[in-house]
């Protein structure tokens, strides 16, 4: 059964590792990037039996307000940019004068465009981790940063 060209385009998923990450318009490389997601708390509604005559309460779950969300980027130390993108961003938290900024996570076909996007709206950082060190190792350094925001919305190309 072979497929076209448009018919696999449609038809199979996106690989994970072509997608560009832009922070406030600015393309920065990242080499993993987690937490995306749309969560909601739940409240729990109890009710005396009405039709059903079953003895006890009538207990039903229903959505409450959205959760915030978390989101971890990681990538290699590079210098002159580490410092310029992401420590400068944390460092403006410590002195109260933060700098919300939405996060678009773009998800790509072989060609580079972008077919699925997910919006991180208001992100702003709370935690950045320096890479682990060890002397045995040669692999690259890795700095972590992660971001709390007020929402995140999909939209396709």
């Amino acid at each position: 059964m072979a497929l076209t060209k448009d018919e696999i385009k449609t038809a199979y998923p996106l690989p994970v590792y072509n997608y560009k990450v832009e922070i406030d318009g600015v393309t920065v490389a990242f080499s993993e990037v987690s937490g995306i997601n749309v969560a909601f708390e739940t409240t729990t509604y109890k009710e005396s039996p009405s039709e059903s005559g079953a003895p006890g309460p009538r207990v039903m779950y229903m959505p409450a307000q959205a959760t915030t969300t978390n989101i971890t980027l990681k990538r290699g130390l590079v210098r002159g940019s580490s410092i310029a993108n992401l420590y400068n961003w944390i460092s403006a938290t410590q002195i109260n004068q933060i700098d919300k900024k939405d996060i678009f996570v773009r998800l790509c076909n072989e060609e580079g465009d972008a077919v699925i996007s997910w919006k991180v709206v208001n992100a702003f950082p709370t935690k950045l981790d320096a890479p682990s060190f060890d002397a045995n190792s040669n692999d690259v350094a890795v700095e972590s940063m992660e971001l709390m925001a007020d929402a995140v919305f999909m939209e396709e190309s």
